[in-house]
């Protein structure tokens, strides 16, 4: 397997200065995903900014990782609407043409 993508997860609780339970927590509750590769445990590229916003939302607004969860839950289920909407107002502009 490549390595190549991957961040140690100790290089992270390093930079953000955060606890490696910290990681772990995100990882139970399913908001960030770790891999673990010959022993050590990685976090893919692609993660980091939503690592960043879980960080700053917890840290600026002082929530912890349940908050975390609910916040990222209704962020997903805007998104969700908003596709949905965009795809009915496309169906409908067909109509009105």
């Amino acid at each position: 397997m490549s390595f190549e993508n991957f961040i140690p997860v100790h290089t992270l609780t390093t930079q953000y200065q955060v606890e490696l339970s910290f990681f772990s927590n995100l990882s139970e509750m399913g908001l960030i995903e770790i891999k673990t590769i010959e022993e050590s445990q990685y976090i893919h590229e692609n993660h980091i900014f939503e690592i960043e916003k879980i960080l700053r939302i917890h840290r600026d607004l002082d929530i912890n990782i349940e908050g975390i969860d609910v916040v990222f839950n209704l962020l997903q289920k805007i998104d969700d609407l908003q596709n949905e909407l965009n795809i009915i107002k496309n169906r409908l502009q067909l109509y009105e043409n």
